[in-house]
């Protein structure tokens, strides 16, 4: 099966290759060259829907999960890969390559679930920066969902500034994060000896049901299917030189920009469980597993001031954070299945008015129980749509008539097959169980 249509409108035409790559000079200034795109990638696998799932796993069952968090972290670093090849090598994002290889019906199905994960995610977003400001300065929660309407705002302003301008800021927020974690980690003094030695998997976490059952939380949680689609497009924001060796080159780079910037994903996913082990687990608040619980207790059960506020405050840079990318994804998945262009504002309006209208409504209705059980179900239906992105990228990289020389090498397609077959299992589980 081969590409349809050899020419294609680049993604993101306003921002297309607007970010040179020295054509000479050393490895570090061609790689801070590339730097950007696996930040704001990264910024999906710290979202606020993983912290219910690491809050939970940690307070429940201390330090054993943090394997699950590691090998998440390993499967979305290899999905990345595949993603941003795809980009490089065909000049396609993953939208744009299911438009071309699939018939017309398949691909308006294909985006109509991708809208619904989008606006999934970005339900997340909203409750989680609703908390976030409910937390910091006891504004009402559906206050607090109206109040990120505004981010539609900022975010049009700061991407007239060029794009570099959004890597910057996303860059500022995840060190905020990291900064407001690493605090926390220094207060709640975890067992270093303890943390080392669950990074490898535990018998008991398949045996142990309830274990399970947050493991694969973790996992599905983890991996979001919105980023396949935007890794493959702004990795195209780089004007590199579009022969075999310039991809060549450009894959490299922007793969050790991915992998890096994944590696702070995986500290922040992972000191959101230590903290909620070395905080909770080994106090006897083993039944914490929501945002609200886990602000209010930090404070006393580690008798210091400020550890609550900091963890306030990283919640809110998460999810303000991953506004900025999923709202750009959201213009991606349009632009690349429909080759719709709508005026970003508008765009950006639509996406966030379908997060914000049942963020809202349950807010009213049911106050702070009703948004813990909305972040769940986000997760939920991120989890149903992740299949439909994982298998058409896993075909797509390993097909020599669209990739070329860079099509996936047979280890690497088997191993790709597989953590797509673990992923969707886990995740067919998961629902499966949450609608029993």
């Amino acid at each position: 099966m081969t590409w349809k249509n050899k020419e294609i409108t680049p993604s993101l035409p306003e921002v297309y290759a607007s970010i040179n790559v020295p054509k000479t000079g050393s490895f570090w200034r061609k790689l801070w060259a590339f730097t950007g795109p696996g930040l704001m990638v990264a910024v999906g696998y710290m979202d606020p829907g993983n912290w219910a799932t690491d809050i939970a796993g940690g307070a429940k069952f201390g330090y054993t999960l943090l394997s699950v968090i590691l090998i998440s972290n390993l499967f979305a670093m290899l999905l990345q890969h595949l993603s941003l090849k795809l980009g490089i090598a065909t000049g396609k994002d993953l939208a744009q390559a299911c438009r071309d290889a699939y018939s017309k019906p398949t691909a308006i199905a294909l985006w109509v679930l991708c809208e619904v994960a989008i606006a999934a995610c970005d339900l997340a977003e909203v409750i989680g920066s609703a908390i976030a400001l409910n937390l910091l300065f006891g504004m009402p929660l559906s206050v607090g969902v109206l109040v990120t309407v505004l981010d539609v705002l900022v975010l049009l302003y700061f991407q007239g500034k060029g794009f570099r301008m959004l890597e910057s800021i996303v860059a500022g927020l995840i060190v905020m994060i990291f900064l407001c974690f690493a605090y926390e980690i220094a207060v709640s003094q975890p067992s270093i000896r303890l943390i080392m030695g669950n990074l490898l998997p535990k018998p008991e976490i398949i045996t142990n049901p309830d274990m399970l059952y947050v493991a694969i939380g973790i996992l599905g949680a983890t991996v979001m299917p919105h980023n396949l689609y935007l890794h493959s497009s702004i990795v195209q924001t780089r004007n590199f030189d579009k022969t075999t060796e310039g991809k060549r080159l450009a894959i490299k780079f922007a793969t050790i920009d991915s992998t890096i910037s994944l590696a702070f994903a995986f500290f922040i996913n992972a000191a959101i469980l230590i903290v909620s082990a070395a905080s909770f687990h080994t106090s006897g608040n083993q039944n914490v597993a929501d945002i609200h619980d886990a602000y209010h207790l930090l404070d006393p059960v580690l008798g210091v001031k400020f550890a609550g506020i900091f963890f306030a405050v990283a919640l809110l840079a998460s999810g303000q954070n991953s506004t900025l990318t999923g709202t750009l994804a959201g213009q991606i998945v349009m632009e690349g299945f429909l080759n719709l262009r709508l005026k970003p504002w508008i765009r950006r309006l639509i996406t966030r008015l379908l997060a914000v209208i049942p963020a809202l409504i349950v807010t009213l209705i049911y106050g702070e129980k009703g948004t813990g059980e909305l972040l769940v179900l986000s997760q939920v239906i991120l989890s149903l749509q992740l299949s439909f992105a994982v298998v058409p990228l896993v075909v797509f990289t390993g097909s020599k008539n669209k990739m070329g020389e860079f099509a996936n090498s047979k280890t690497t397609q088997i191993i790709a097959w597989v953590v797509s077959i673990i992923i969707i299992v886990f995740n067919l589980y998961l629902l499966w169980d949450t609608f029993r």
